[in-house]
């Protein structure tokens, strides 16, 4: 039974600790918060009587053999550090760090600690994701020519309720670059091959938001994106995300090559695919995959129960990590590459044009 304690219980507590209470092999022992009357709240839902505020301690504790990293991205990179010297595995929610240089920090303390340390790109065991993953893999479309990836969401419209005000506030992660496109990224970039050069559009649409005390909030982190990137597979992707559409909600996607073509539209919830080899007549849907994570738990709908049960599947697939096998769950690695392409479309944006990402 690997022991495991969550630090942060926003994102944490709503979809890691059911995750990790729906797979066998794992037992969730405390949570960490600093928060006092939030972690109260979190612990009370979960049943989890086992609880800190002072994460230091808590990542050092020795009947704790997994630390997850779920507090805003501004505290990743010091926890992770603590918890990897403590000798203990890490699941790290991405962004992996605030910038490239931290991530690759990162990447070395893993190495050099010998120990299981994953990234959170959950939206890989999605549904449709699980079926690209599949048939891609299985030389569906042969040699990749072309892939975008587009998304929209509500949630900086004018209209919709102010979120957390460190997700306005870039120098402390926040924005949707690093918060959602960096999901499609590692799709992609699985999928069809590394990026080795960027050039990009990130933007603010609305530069200050009304606080409800009648303050103003300085906005600083991006609401809007777009990339075009050159795939080492000689594919070309693009992948763009606004969260400045009233009402939106969609996913859209599309992935050509030498042996055919995969479509995909839908909901932040997933995409309904369809298909087709080059000698096919036409489109056809392309079956989504079906898989649930091991056990008995009844996990719940809605876009959290999605979230939960895709980290229920990545933790239960990256059991065999803690036997010293190998897995296909991100590592740090995975997380470090998204990092630098978005740090070089930052730098794109600010005027730099094609940014070259070899290291």
């Amino acid at each position: 039974m690997i022991r495991v304690g969550i630090v942060g219980v926003g994102w944490g507590a709503r979809v890691q600790a059911p995750a990790f209470q729906a797979v066998p092999g794992y037992e969730l022992v405390g949570l960490c918060a600093r928060t006092p009357e939030r972690l109260a709240k979190a612990a009370g839902k979960l049943g989890v009587s086992d609880v800190s505020t002072d994460w230091r301690s808590f990542v050092e504790r020795n009947d704790l053999d997994l630390i997850s990293v779920a507090t805003p991205t501004g505290s990743h990179r010091e926890i992770t550090l603590a918890a990897l010297a403590a000798g203990k595995a890490v699941l790290c929610e991405k962004p992996l760090a605030l910038d490239a240089a931290g991530a690759d920090e990162l990447v070395r303390a893993a190495a050099a600690s010998d120990r299981p340390a994953a990234c959170c790109f959950e939206s890989r065991w999605l549904p449709d994701r699980l079926a690209l993953w599949d048939a891609v893999r299985g030389g569906y479309l042969g040699t990749p020519y072309y892939a975008q990836v587009n998304r929209s969401a509500s949630y900086w419209h004018p209209s919709h309720p102010l979120q957390a005000t460190w997700m306005y506030d870039r120098d402390q992660g926040g924005g949707y670059l690093s918060g959602i496109l960096v999901h499609d990224l590692d799709l992609i970039c699985t999928l069809l091959g590394d990026p080795v050069a960027v050039c990009a559009e990130v933007r603010t649409t609305v530069p200050r938001r009304e606080l409800p005390d009648g303050g103003t909030l300085a906005v600083t982190a991006d609401d809007t994106a777009a990339l075009l990137l050159r795939l080492a597979s000689g594919a070309l992707a693009v992948l763009s995300v606004s969260v400045m559409g009233a009402h939106a909600d969609h996913v859209g996607l599309e992935l050509f090559g030498s042996n055919g073509t995969i479509v995909g539209s839908g909901t932040i919830r997933g995409a309904e695919l369809r298909a087709a080899r080059a000698e096919d007549p036409g489109l056809a849907p392309l079956p989504l995959s079906d898989r649930r994570p091991p056990g008995d738990a009844e996990l719940p709908g809605g876009l959290a129960g999605s979230a939960i049960r895709a980290t229920a599947l990545m933790l239960a697939d990256w059991l065999p990590a803690f036997d010293g096998q190998p897995t296909d769950v991100p590592t740090f690695a995975d997380g470090a590459r998204a990092i630098a392409v978005t740090d070089a479309a930052r730098r794109s944006a600010e005027g730099a044009g094609w940014v070259s990402l070899r290291r």
